[in-house]
């Protein structure tokens, strides 16, 4: 794969990031366990960059960048989409506050 397509995927994954953490931003955990359409918009953004980030592993391209947690992103785009034991709407909102503006760092450097 040539190094414009890594870009793109960067790119895409950044965009759902930036979506996500612009969603909630002021918004208590609260209000996210409370907000049934905002908990969708921010899974469905997750789903996104765990499906994309499937690509960076399928292509190999993650090896480039061990700094990243390729797998672990592929590996709650599992847990959504196969529904093991439910979605944990605590765990979204972890890795939003945690993992994604970290992430988003990462991936911007």
């Amino acid at each position: 794969m040539n190094p414009d397509k890594y870009s793109q995927i960067v790119q895409k994954i950044t965009a759902h990031i930036q979506r996500t953490l612009s969603y909630c931003s002021g918004v208590s955990q609260e209000q996210f366990m409370a907000d049934r359409m905002l908990q969708e918009a921010c899974i469905l953004n997750i789903l996104q960059v765990g499906e994309l980030a499937a690509r960076v592993i399928e292509y190999g391209l993650d090896k480039g960048h061990p700094e990243i947690a390729w797998r672990p992103m592929r590996g709650m785009r599992n847990r959504i989409v196969h529904d093991y034991d439910g979605v944990r709407l605590d765990t979204v909102w972890d890795t939003i506050q945690k993992d994604l503006p970290d992430l988003l760092k990462k991936l911007q450097a």
